[in-house]
């Protein structure tokens, strides 16, 4: 690779965190549309609903009333470890996406705390609290992430142990 050349499976990241964001930003856009806040539409009833809320806590209502900053860090950290991290374990086959999902929900949710001062959620499962596109992207991501880790340890000889 040339100095200043941009590496293919950053690129898809990045195509896949941006597809994320604009995914989840036209979802929002629709609910809010069509659902006032605090309203609900069921889809299967008793079980799943559209339920158009603001959190203004991290993934899934949790740590209610944070600072724009902290949302914002955590977006800026996945970004810099999408595009700029170059060590080993960035390369193992299910890191990259895992990254990007992350990248992109972060920055899904971040786009909503920088325009209303809160996330819009709306996919509500009735026994969890409502949640969005852009926690789902969060959470395989982090899974991913966990289980590549995991996979990675178990490959991963350990001293002592003959």
């Amino acid at each position: 690779m040339r100095s200043g050349e941009f590496p293919a499976g950053r690129l898809t990241g990045g195509m896949v965190a941006a597809a994320i964001v604009a995914l989840d930003q036209a979802a929002k856009a629709l609910v809010e549309r069509a659902l006032p806040i605090g309203d609900s539409i069921a889809v299967v009833p008793g079980v799943f609903s559209l339920t158009h809320v603001e959190n203004t806590g991290i993934a899934f209502g949790l740590a209610g009333h944070l600072p724009l900053l902290v949302p914002a860090a955590i977006a800026l950290t996945f970004l810099f470890l999408l595009f700029y991290n170059k060590p080993d374990w960035t390369r193992l086959p299910m890191i990259r996406p895992a990254l990007a999902l992350l990248a992109g929900g972060a920055l899904g949710n971040l786009v909503d705390r920088i325009r209303l001062g809160a996330v819009i959620d709306y996919l509500d499962v009735r026994v969890w609290p409502v949640f969005n596109l852009a926690d789902v992207a969060v959470t395989v991501g982090a899974g991913l992430l966990i289980a590549s880790w995991v996979r990675r340890s178990e490959r991963t000889p350990r001293g002592g142990d003959s």
